[in-house]
């Protein structure tokens, strides 16, 4: 793994951020970065932005592999068709690269601010601590074995870490987010560069103990018991409303600092041919979510209007329509004018659109430069504890409660994209006492739960955590795209291959961590608490 301590000091002052009022103040020499001359605050904001604003690192992937989009288009082939298409495969390394970009981030701002005052910087110190789990969850749910304890850790001279097991990883990610949110203390100091709370101790807590039942239940096919136990320990402490909800807000006047999703979906192609998938969309006809009236359009007819990304798109709930995935525009048989029920497209001749009646993300909504990015959210959370009272936890309230907390978190979150996004308060309501959570089985009420859980992480574009609760749960029930050239045998894949340049630059540690993965470095591998 590369040295990113000293890297990342070097790249954060020539980059932008969401906090670039306050970088613009620094004019240091970089090289000789003290904590006399340096605020440690500015990394903490840095290391947020870069983790929450993935763009591409999630749409070719977990986009599509989950079915809440689908794509013609030759680059989402990796995610859509589960295919390694060329030089694209360096994508799946990136949330490795960048995550340990970000934990470099944070490592620096602790030794500043510890070496600054300690005791001044406590908050931000230990926020850096639960920001470090944040970072490294991910990681290690998309890869498996990786650097945790020896992680970012060259200026100590661990020039090649070790890849801790899984199994161990998960211990300490939740004994080091324990510590770390019990030190947090009102009354100390608060952060000031802080670009999910602005500083708000309380609502820091409240997130540290959301984060530790979304670890924890993680745990629930390999290590039920420990799942329980620290779920049952955060239960009560987690968030309590749609305020409480982790958003990152994105600069839409900086490069370096727009919405890197919405940035690619404007993209030209991308534009053209990434649509809601069949399989979100038919969910949502099918209960009458009233959310099928809020995340869609159907562009205007024809290939200029549908390009056109200043022409609204009609979002009436009765016209949407989810494209299938698993289909092209190449010509061949998984042309999408051979799918089953294709509409036909709009327009003719050389200003014809062949995806033209099929649903894309709201514009107005989804593609603001400037929008808003979720990290983690009272819905998710509700949705967990639902589960876990499913399974008999004492985590207080019913299941029916926490699920139907969940249901209305989910919608009414919607509107912190973008208030075109509101809906009705008695519609919604309405929705959740029309759908009220299954339970006359635990199979049926952990498909309903996790469903859900999917179709929220789904319509906040956060699709990452779509994918990895979906790996742990085993819900929706998705039908596999068996595409030609697929290299997963027509199975959706679990994992994605580590950065490439591991093996040139710790290939011991690499090649232990491979020998652990049953097949090796493949998708189709499964990290230890997928079983």
């Amino acid at each position: 793994m590369k040295n990113f301590c000293i890297t990342g000091i070097f790249l954060l002052l020539l980059t932008g951020s969401c906090s670039k009022a306050r970088l613009d103040e620094i004019n240091t020499d970089p090289t000789k970065l003290t904590e006399n001359n340096y605020d440690p605050n500015s990394l903490l904001s840095q290391a947020q932005l870069k983790y929450a604003n993935l763009g591409y690192y999630q749409l070719l992937y977990q986009s599509t592999m989950m079915q809440l989009l689908a794509s013609t288009y030759y680059y989402y082939n990796n995610g859509d068709k589960y295919i390694n298409v060329g030089s694209f495969t360096d994508y799946q390394g990136r949330i490795f690269d960048e995550g340990y970009m970000d934990a470099s981030y944070i490592r620096e701002m602790q030794r500043l601010a510890r070496l600054k005052d300690p005791v001044a910087y406590q908050n931000l110190i230990a926020i850096g601590d639960i920001m470090f789990v944040l970072i490294l969850q991910r990681i290690t749910d998309t890869y498996g074995d990786v650097p945790y304890s020896q992680a970012v850790k060259a200026m100590q001279g661990i020039k090649y870490p070790v890849y801790d097991r899984q199994e161990d990883i998960y211990t300490q990610m939740l004994n080091d987010l324990e510590a770390a949110t019990q030190q947090l203390d009102a009354d100390k100091p608060l952060p000031t560069a802080d670009l999910f709370y602005k500083g708000d101790i309380n609502k820091w807590k409240k997130f540290g103990y959301s984060l530790m039942v979304r670890i924890a239940m993680r745990l629930t096919k390999v290590d039920p018991e420990k799942a329980r136990i620290w779920t049952e320990k955060a239960a009560g402490k987690t968030f309590q409303n749609i305020n409480d909800n982790a958003i990152l807000l994105t600069d839409a006047s900086s490069f370096n600092s727009q919405n890197g999703t919405s940035l690619a979906l404007r993209t030209y192609s991308d534009y053209l041919e990434v649509r809601w998938s069949k399989t979100l969309i038919d969910q949502l006809r099918n209960t009458n979510d009233p959310r099928l009236g809020i995340i869609g359009e159907v562009p205007k007819d024809g290939l200029a209007k549908n390009a056109d990304q200043n022409l609204t798109g009609n979002s009436d709930a009765s016209v949407q329509l989810g494209m299938p995935n698993g289909y092209d525009l190449q010509g061949g048989i998984t042309d999408i004018s051979h799918s089953p029920d294709y509409p036909g497209g709009t327009g003719t001749g050389s200003d014809f659109a062949p995806l033209g009646k099929y649903s894309r993300p709201r514009t107005g909504m989804y593609l603001k430069l400037g929008g808003p990015i979720f990290v983690l959210s009272y819905a998710e959370i509700e949705f967990l504890l639902a589960e876990a009272k499913v399974r008999g936890w004492n985590v207080g309230g019913t299941a029916k409660v926490h699920y139907s907390n969940g249901l209305t978190g989910a919608i009414q979150s919607l509107a912190q994209l973008d208030p075109m996004a509101a809906v009705d308060a008695n519609k919604i309501i309405d929705f959740v006492n029309q759908n009220p959570l299954d339970e006359t089985n635990t199979e049926n009420a952990l498909n309903a739960i996790n469903t859900q859980y999917w179709v929220t992480t789904g319509t906040d574009f956060n699709f990452i955590e779509a994918w990895l609760n979906w790996k742990r749960s085993g819900y929706p029930k998705l039908v596999p795209i068996n595409y030609k050239g697929n290299v997963t045998n027509g199975t959706i894949p679990r994992r994605l291959i580590y950065l490439s340049t591991e093996i040139l630059n710790n290939p011991q540690n690499y090649k232990d961590a491979v020998a652990r993965l049953a097949g090796g470095d493949v998708l189709t591998a499964r990290v230890w608490w997928d079983k």
